[in-house]
C-alpha cells in the first residue's frame, strides 16, 4: 500500500517555489500554509493571528490536549474551505426535504419489513454537515490516530528519549496538528459532495435524523435533465433506506467500526528509520532528527516511517469492511429500485448516475481510501446488489431482509464471488425454512423481567 493511513503524508516543500536564499519557515513547521491560503506560513505569531479570524489563539492549537486529532483545527480547516460558495438552507428547502423523506418512507413501507428509522428530518448546509457529523467522525478516526501517534512516539529508543527530552510531546502535538489539518481537508472536500447523511456508507447524523444537503442535491441534479423534485425524492429514498437499516440492525454500525479499528491495531512504525534519524542527529549528520528543529521532525515523518505493512489480520479486516459496505449499498440499491420502479420515470438515469459516481470514486470510496487505504470496488457492489435482488425474487422481501438478523447469515467476500451460488445453495433453503417455521409455529415467548421472575 503506497499511502499512509489517512493520507497523512506531509506537503511537499518545493524548493523551486522559494526565493533565492529563503529557508523553510519555522513558523510553518507542519506545512499548513497551503491549507489556509499561505497565512500559516509567514509573519510573526501576532500577524498570523490577525490574519486568521477562525483562530482565537494560536496557543490553543499548539497546546491541544483533547486527543490524537486536533478537532478544533479540523473543524476550522474544513469550514474555511467552504467559505466561498456556501449557501445556508432556506425554509422552503427544509420543507421540501421533509416532504421528500416522508414520501420516501411511505414507499419503502411497501417493499421492506424494516420499519422507518427517521424520527426527524433536516436540510443541512455544507457547514452544517461538517459541524454535525464531527462526533461520528471522532468515534471512527480517534482510535486510528491514537494508534499512529502512540506508535510514532513509542518507537523512540529509551536512551534517546533521555537525551531528547520533550520530543515525545512535540511529536504528539505535531501529530494532532497533522491529523487535524488533513482530516479538515478531507471533511471540507466531502462536504462539497455529499448529498445525504449516509453518503459515506455510515450514518453520520444524530440517531433518527434523516438528512439531505440541498446545495449538493442541486449540483447532483445538474445536467441530468430531470425535475428537481424527482432527484430529491430519489436521494431521499436512499437516505430513508439507509436509516432503516442502521436503526434496526443494531450490530451493523459497530461491526463497521470494529473492522476499521481492527485494521488500526496492526499499524506499525519503522523503528529503524526513527533510530537512524536520531543516530544521525547525534553524529551531527545532515537530515538527523533534531527536536529543536521542527523541520527535521517533519522530514522524518514524511520519509515513510508511518507507512504500514499490511498484516493478514489487517487484510481480513479490510475485506470485512469492504464486504459490509458493499452489502449495505447493494441492499439500498435493491429496495430503492423496488420502491421507485413504477413511480419515478427517471429512475434508470438516476441510478446510472449514482453508479458512475461510485465507479469514479464517490464519497464512500474517497473517505475509506483516505482513512485506511481501502479502495471499494464497484464489482463488489454489483455482486451484493445481485444477491439482494435474487433473494427477493426467489424467496420474499421479508426473508431477504432476515439475513440482517445476524452477521453470520450475511454473504461473505467469497460468497460475493459467486452470488447466485449463495442464493441457490441448499443450506440457505434449509435455514430460511427453519426460520419461517420457527416464527409461524413457535413464536418466541415474552421474556419476564429479571426482577419480576419468581424465585426458585
Amino acid at each position: 500500500m503506497s499511502d499512509v493511513p489517512f493520507g497523512f503524508g506531509l506537503p511537499d516543500r518545493d524548493p523551486e517555489r522559494r526565493k533565492d536564499g529563503d529557508e523553510p519557515n519555522p513558523a510553518d513547521p507542519f506545512g499548513l500554509g497551503a491549507l489556509f491560503g499561505g497565512i500559516a506560513g509567514g509573519g510573526s505569531p501576532e500577524d498570523v493571528l490577525g490574519k486568521m479570524p477562525l483562530f482565537a489563539e494560536l496557543q490553543k492549537l499548539m497546546n491541544w490536549s483533547g486527543g490524537p486529532v486536533n478537532w478544533d483545527l479540523a473543524r476550522q480547516g474544513a469550514i474555511s474551505q467552504l467559505a466561498v460558495g456556501h449557501q445556508p438552507t432556506s425554509q422552503a428547502e427544509q420543507t421540501a426535504v421533509a416532504e421528500a423523506l416522508r414520501l420516501a418512507d411511505l414507499w419503502l413501507d411497501q417493499v421492506t419489513e424494516l420499519p422507518s428509522g427517521i424520527d426527524r428530518t433536516a436540510a443541512w448546509s455544507r457547514v452544517d454537515w461538517v459541524e454535525k457529523t464531527l462526533p461520528a467522525w471522532g468515534q471512527l478516526i480517534d482510535p486510528l490516530a491514537e494508534k499512529v501517534v502512540a506508535a510514532m512516539t513509542s518507537a523512540l529508543p529509551q536512551e534517546a528519549a533521555a537525551s531528547f527530552g520533550p520530543i515525545t510531546g512535540i511529536m504528539g502535538r505535531m501529530g494532532g496538528l497533522m491529523f487535524g489539518a488533513q482530516v479538515g481537508q478531507a471533511l471540507g472536500k466531502l462536504a462539497d459532495e455529499v448529498v445525504t447523511s449516509t453518503d459515506v456508507g455510515l450514518p453520520l447524523a444524530p440517531a433518527g435524523t434523516g438528512v439531505l444537503v440541498p446545495q449538493n442535491v442541486a449540483e447532483f441534479a445538474a445536467g441530468l435533465d430531470r425535475p428537481a423534485d424527482e432527484v430529491r425524492l430519489f436521494l431521499a429514498l436512499r437516505e430513508a433506506a439507509s436509516q432503516r437499516l442502521f436503526a434496526h440492525v443494531p450490530w451493523l454500525r459497530q461491526q463497521l467500526q470494529d473492522a476499521v479499528h481492527a485494521y488500526a491495531r496492526g499499524i506499525t512504525i519503522d523503528r529503524e528509520a526513527i533510530e537512524r534519524g536520531i543516530t544521525e542527529a547525534m553524529s551531527g549528520m545532515e537530515g538527523g532528527l533534531d527536536p529543536s528543529n521542527p523541520e527535521s521532525i517533519q522530514q522524518l515523518l514524511g520519509s515513510g516511517v508511518l507507512e504500514p505493512e499490511e498484516t493478514p489480520e489487517q487484510q481480513m479486516a479490510l475485506r470485512r469492511l469492504e464486504t459490509l459496505l458493499a452489502l449495505v449499498e447493494g441492499w439500498v440499491d435493491t429496495v430503492v429500485a423496488a420502491a421507485a420502479t413504477d413511480r419515478l420515470p427517471g429512475l434508470s438515469a438516476l441510478a446510472e448516475t449514482m453508479r458512475r459516481r461510485r465507479a469514479t470514486g464517490g464519497p464512500a470510496e474517497q473517505t475509506f481510501a483516505t482513512l485506511v487505504g481501502l479502495q471499494l470496488r464497484p464489482r463488489r457492489l454489483r455482486d451484493a446488489a445481485t444477491v439482494w435482488a435474487a433473494m427477493g425474487q426467489q424467496y420474499s422481501a421479508d426473508q431477504r431482509d432476515r439475513l440482517w438478523s445476524h452477521p453470520d447469515l450475511l454473504p461473505t467476500s467469497d460468497d460475493l464471488d459467486e452470488p447466485m451460488d449463495f442464493v441457490t445453495r441448499q443450506g440457505i433453503d434449509d435455514e430460511f425454512a427453519q426460520l419461517t417455521a420457527s416464527d409461524a409455529e413457535d413464536p418466541a415467548p415474552e421474556q419476564t423481567p429479571e426482577e419480576d421472575r419468581p424465585e426458585d
